[in-house]
C-alpha cells in the first residue's frame, strides 16, 4: 500500500505558502492506519525501544498503538500544567513566542532505552525539547521515529546526533 497517497495535502494552510500534510485521511482508513502502525512498530523495535515517549497530541495518536503493539509502556510529554505530579520542563520556540513541554520526573528509569514517536518532523523544535526532557530524566534516546518527514525543512539536521527514522517523506 502506498501510504503517502493516503495523506491529504492542503495548500495555503494554516497560511499562504504552506502545503499542510493532513494525516487524518490516513488515520481514518483502518488498513492504512494498521499498516503504518505495524511499520512504525518495526522501526521502534529495531531501535531497542523499552518505552515509547510521545508529545501531545498527535504523538499520543501514533505512539500509544506502537507501544501497545510492542507490549511496552507509553510516556506522554504534555504542555505545561497538564501533568499532575512533579515534572521536568523544557521551553521551545514557536513562530511567535515560546511554549513549554513537561514530563513526569518518575516516568522513566535511568538508562532506559526510549524511542520518541511523533507524527511529523518539520523543523525539529518540539522533538529537540522532548529529547532534552528524556535525557534530563536520565533515560537514553535510542532513536526517534516519525510517520511523516518534511525533507525540505531542517528537522533531521537539528537531530543529527540521534537515529531518526521516518516512514513517509515529502
Amino acid at each position: 500500500m502506498n501510504l503517502k497517497e493516503k495523506i491529504r495535502v492542503i495548500p495555503d494552510f494554516p497560511k499562504k505558502g504552506i502545503r499542510f500534510k493532513d494525516i487524518t485521511t490516513l488515520l481514518k482508513e483502518g488498513p492504512a492506519f494498521k499498516e503504518a502502525i505495524e511499520e512504525l512498530s518495526r522501526l521502534a523495535g529495531e531501535l531497542g525501544a523499552e518505552v515509547i515517549v510521545g508529545p501531545e497530541a498527535r504523538g499520543f495518536v501514533i505512539g500509544t498503538p506502537i507501544a501497545y503493539h510492542l507490549g511496552i509502556g507509553f510516556v506522554p510529554i504534555r504542555k505545561k500544567g497538564k501533568l499532575p505530579a512533579d515534572t521536568y520542563s523544557g521551553e521551545y520556540q514557536l513562530e511567535y513566542g515560546t511554549d513549554v513541554l513537561e514530563i513526569h520526573r518518575d516516568a522513566l528509569e535511568p538508562g532506559q532505552k526510549v524511542v520518541i514517536v511523533d507524527d511529523l518532523l518539520a523543523t525539529g523544535g518540539t522533538i529537540e525539547t522532548c529529547v532534552r526532557l528524556v535525557e534530563q530524566a536520565g533515560a537514553e534516546v535510542a532513536g526517534i521515529v516519525f510517520l511523516v518527514e518534511l525533507t525540505y525543512l531542517p528537522g533531521r539536521e537539528r537531530l543529527k546526533d540521534y537515529v531518526v527514522k521516518s516512514l513517509i517523506k515529502f
